[in-house]
């Protein structure tokens, strides 16, 4: 299905917007801001900040968290026809949820080069060898999710 770049554009900016704000919160916990939100029928279904710190648990990643949300709202592990924002690249962890979870479309904004897994330094969204590959769409709000994680790093080391 074509749409136009100023359309899809839009929706992008709308619900990256959403993602940031959930990153603000992160940061404001003193977490990694990394947020995430997930769509269907154009309906907020998923939507969460880092709490791995906050809860002392590795699996509170903000896509974690989010797909827990959306598969409780759609009450179907299956999320296929819903697409997944987050601000920062989803690390291996969130990548290997969110081919299990099938959903389609993953939207982010900045390369996580230490643990990004959506093509950084691995691609698990779309290994071969994999049975579900998903389309990513990088670079929404690059700028501003890349500077949220840059001024909490600058303060976490001071």
């Amino acid at each position: 299905m074509e749409h136009s770049a100023y359309n899809v554009n839009d929706v992008h900016l709308k619900y990256m917007s959403r993602a940031l704000n959930q990153a603000r919160k992160a940061f404001d916990m003193n977490e990694v801001p990394i947020g995430c939100v997930i769509v269907h029928n154009d309906i907020i279904i998923g939507s969460a900040a880092n709490e791995r710190v906050l809860r002392k648990n590795v699996l509170y990643h903000a896509e974690i968290m989010a797909i827990d949300q959306a598969c409780t709202a759609l009450n179907d592990w299956r999320l296929e026809n819903c697409t997944l924002y987050v601000t920062i690249e989803p690390c291996p962890m969130c990548a290997g949820a969110i081919v299990q979870a099938r959903i389609p479309t993953v939207v982010y904004g900045a390369k996580s080069p230490k643990a990004g897994a959506a093509g950084s330094i691995l691609n698990i969204l779309n290994e071969p060898k994999l049975n579900h590959h998903v389309n990513i769409i990088s670079g929404i709000m690059e700028d501003e999710c890349a500077s949220l994680m840059s001024e909490f790093f600058t303060r976490f080391r001071e």
